[in-house]
């Protein structure tokens, strides 16, 4: 069965009023005219039929045609195609596309996002993890590519290092330059989420009625909305103050980062308000918790438990401060959707604390900035050493 034939998958709206509460505070943050209507819900709903073609492209070129091969693909990536004698077709359609970016992408204000949400520091990492990956838990509807490529369990450090990676690469000094570590992680993780449509969509038992495509236009407007839109909103619920001109900043850095991995232009986030209106009617439309749910939320919760060289009594600290931060950002009965516990929000209170004092008083004095910069930088360091022993995981292959 091909997602040619089938309507409007049947995840969409299923959760009901499970998702219309969830999505209700981000609506209203969204402002007046905030709830799409006519033809362009029609056309956020129908990107749950949409597969990203162009890098579908790349990947039957690969898979099928044998024209292209992975060696030329990352040596194209890394070097660029002048580096490939006799490049093919396919592969110079693909990296003429994602060169020729937008005329709205601005330099300047990719270094300054980048360094905007570094300075977040340790806290930011905890936004990611259990504000916007266990936040998209809640759901199950989009959840069946991690299940179904075995990305659960004792897996879960790994591949959310792997994201940390990604997420350092972007937001790093010219991360999202041509030859920037952040511009090459976002085109790997486009082509590697092609790969795993392709082998999805050749499934026999996968449910094109309810799932509609693997990985499609609507969830990968969420995703890109989760790290950019509630990054900013829940940063901020955790006492740390973002200039207006930094927020804005950071918006337009997702923004480029989503053109890039595939985001319809119409879905990006090109200001708080927009993201936060399409992120929204996403959530709006999330269908209901399932057992992936709970499995993803478990792994998450306990991935400390399979970090190298850290003491028992660590790993249950990491587990209790972990609930703590996810129930404060999930609104405690977010909780349920994962089957995890909710805890008293005492690190939330602790790091409120923290905030206030270095982003809200220190941050605003003459050099204020470069000190909170150095000691993100440090925190990083730290979480990095107490996750993975100080050796960054590498990213997942591709092909």
């Amino acid at each position: 069965m091909t997602s040619d034939v089938i309507t409007v998958p049947t995840r969409y709206g299923a959760g009901g009023d499970w998702s219309e509460r969830f999505a209700r505070p981000m609506l209203r943050l969204a402002g007046p005219g905030a709830r799409m209507r006519g033809e362009e819900l029609e056309d956020l709903k129908a990107g749950l039929l949409r597969r990203d073609e162009l890098a579908d492209a790349f990947v039957r070129s690969v898979r099928e045609d044998h024209v292209v091969t992975m060696p030329q693909f990352r040596a194209a990536l890394v070097d660029g195609l002048g580096t490939v004698p006799d490049v093919p077709l396919p592969l110079r359609t693909l990296f003429e596309q994602l060169e020729d970016r937008p005329t709205w992408v601005d330099d300047d204000l990719l270094e300054q996002g980048g360094a905007a949400a570094r300075r977040i520091g340790g806290d930011g990492f905890d936004i990611l993890a259990f504000g916007s990956l266990l936040g998209g838990y809640r759901s199950g509807g989009a959840l069946q590519p991690l299940v179904r490529t075995g990305r659960i369990g004792q897996d879960t450090l790994t591949r959310v290092g792997e994201t940390g990676q990604w997420w350092l690469g972007v937001t790093s000094p010219g991360g999202m330059a041509r030859q920037g570590e952040g511009w090459k992680l976002s085109v790997h993780v486009r082509i590697m989420h092609g790969f795993v449509n392709y082998q999805l969509e050749r499934e026999a038992d996968w449910d094109w009625a309810f799932r509609g495509v693997p990985i499609n236009a609507y969830d990968r407007a969420g995703t890109i909305g989760s790290f950019s839109t509630s990054y900013l909103l829940q940063a901020r619920a955790l006492g740390i103050r973002i200039p207006r001109e930094d927020a804005a900043a950071i918006m337009h850095l997702w923004s480029y980062v989503g053109w890039l991995m595939g985001v319809d232009e119409r879905w990006l986030p090109r200001t708080e308000r927009r993201g936060r209106r399409v992120l929204g009617n996403v959530i709006a439309g999330f269908s209901g918790p399932e057992e992936s749910s709970r499995q993803l939320g478990a792994g998450l919760i306990h991935m400390h438990d399979h970090a190298p060289r850290i003491s028992r009594l660590r790993r249950t600290y990491e587990r209790e401060r972990s609930l703590s931060v996810a129930t404060y950002l999930n609104l405690g009965y977010g909780m349920r959707d994962v089957g995890q516990p909710a805890r008293p929000p005492w690190y939330p209170a602790l790091r409120i604390a923290s905030n206030v004092f270095w982003s809200q008083l220190v941050g605003r004095f003459p050099g204020g900035t470069a000190i909170l910069d150095r000691r993100a930088e440090r925190a990083l360091v730290r979480m990095e050493r107490l996750q993975y022993a100080g050796v960054r995981p590498p990213i997942a292959p591709v092909g």
